[in-house]
């Protein structure tokens, strides 16, 4: 068998094999006589079936098989053998297919397109500056986390007049421009929530509504176009939605308010367990705790972005975009070329990035171990548990629906992936200078 190189330029090349006669005759053989143990063929006994006999019957396509198992082998093991990285798979030049006759006497001749990894020339150095936030909790979002929190255990009540953020349980019905009843138009029976109304005039009209009151809601003008908010109250879809011009009589049912929680014992038990939080000033105090936990978490992606961006935008190389396109498309029978050209941008600056994080990786030479993987793998199950039941899993049963999440090849790469990440960004913050600033959170969002 003989594989040659030839370099287009330095980012395509063409790789070309020859498989003689040779080379592929004694596995030919080989799998010929396996077929023959195992065939099971009228007027023979099973295994007794001639070689001959199987060649004249399956021979051609042994052959094809053998020859392609050759080829998937061998060209992967070509590039390990002579360090070539590249990005993609091989991809057949179908211009220079030829015609065989697949007789046992052809020398096949085959020829790859490959798309080759650019050189990445990445410096990393204490000069590089970055900005880590520390984020706190402004008291306007800490009010506004604080009275979701008394809402989601709060109850339930009927108040007499509808007033801002109450709840219209209402019927709907769709209007025809004379402002009567349209025949065969939209009706529903929904919630008009208040709190969701942009159009001030229109939410003052609602304020005060009740029981068995008829509105007159321009319904577009009143959710500021919100397709997907529509669509809900309507019970329609977003396409529906989206053309909806129609005024609406609106019918109240019933006014529904959320009342919040009362800040008591019984309360805070419910919330932190028994005796952790004891007054006021504890229960804002913990609640600020775990909204700062939050922020800290976006102020790391925010810097993790910071560093994406920064050294994605200085380190500057190529890529073979046309190989890479005509590979997308080759490996994706239902991309369309509208699609393509639509997200080709975003796939070679994550391509980008990847080769970057490969380079960091191999030139500081660290470590992705499989008890990484595991351990993170572990703490996203956990997680994912705990939002259902905030009780702990018993150790050996985390570890074993672990060990199961991880018998899928797509969990692993996924979660070897993100260790990857982690451990890359972890070694870029050890080496730059990172500038400790700390930022109310509404001033933070604003960073964005």
């Amino acid at each position: 068998m003989n594989i040659t190189q030839e370099k287009i330029d330095d980012l395509n090349a063409v790789v070309k094999i020859a498989i003689a006669p040779e080379d592929y005759t004694p596995r030919v053989d080989k799998a010929l006589k396996e077929q023959a143990k195992k065939a099971n063929l009228p007027g023979f006994r099973k295994g007794m079936v001639p070689v001959g006999h199987i060649k004249r019957m399956y021979g051609k396509s042994i052959l094809v098989e053998e020859i392609n198992n050759m080829l998937n082998e061998n060209i992967g093991k070509y590039l390990t053998d002579n360090n070539v990285e590249i990005l993609g798979q091989p991809l057949p030049k179908v211009e220079d297919e030829k015609d065989f006759n697949w007789d046992g006497n052809d020398t096949f001749e085959f020829a790859y397109e490959i798309g080759l990894a650019p050189a990445v020339d990445i410096n990393i150095t204490s000069k590089d500056k970055f900005t880590q936030y520390n984020v706190t909790a402004d008291e306007e979002t800490l009010a506004e986390r604080i009275k979701n929190i008394r809402k989601s255990y709060g109850k339930m009540t009927n108040p007499e007049a509808a007033a801002e953020g109450d709840v219209l349980y209402a019927d709907l019905a769709e209007l025809a421009e004379d402002g009567s009843v349209l025949e065969g138009g939209i009706t529903s029976t929904g919630s008009v929530r208040t709190d969701l109304v942009s159009d001030k005039k229109i939410l003052k009209s609602l304020i005060g509504a009740k029981k068995d009151d008829v509105i007159e809601l321009d319904i577009q003008k009143a959710y500021g176009n919100d397709t997907a908010a529509i669509a809900k109250l309507l019970n329609i879809t977003d396409e529906q939605a989206a053309a909806v011009k129609s005024k609406f009589k609106v019918t109240v049912k019933n006014v529904n308010r959320l009342e919040e929680a009362d800040l008591n014992q019984e309360f805070f038990d419910k919330l932190f367990g028994a005796g952790a939080v004891t007054d006021e000033e504890g229960f804002k105090t913990k609640i600020k705790e775990e909204i700062e936990a939050m922020f800290k978490q976006d102020a790391e992606r925010k810097l993790q972005n910071d560093i994406y961006t920064q050294y994605s935008e200085q380190t500057k190389m190529q890529l073979p975009d046309e190989f890479l396109r005509k590979w997308l498309k080759a490996t994706n029978e239902k991309l369309s070329d509208a699609e393509l050209a639509e997200g080709y941008n975003d796939f070679a600056k994550n391509l980008k990035w990847t080769l970057i994080e490969n380079k960091i990786v191999k030139d500081n030479d660290i470590k992705i171990e499989y008890k990484d993987v595991f351990e993170t793998a572990k703490q996203r199950l956990d997680a994912q548990f705990r939002m259902y039941s905030p009780q702990a899993l018993p150790e050996d049963q985390l570890a074993q629906y672990t060990t199961n999440f991880l018998q899928e090849k797509e969990n692993v790469n996924r979660i070897f992936e993100e260790v990857k990440a982690s451990k890359v960004f972890d070694h870029i913050k050890s080496v730059v200078t990172l500038n400790e600033k700390e930022i109310a959170y509404n001033k933070f969002t604003e960073l964005a």
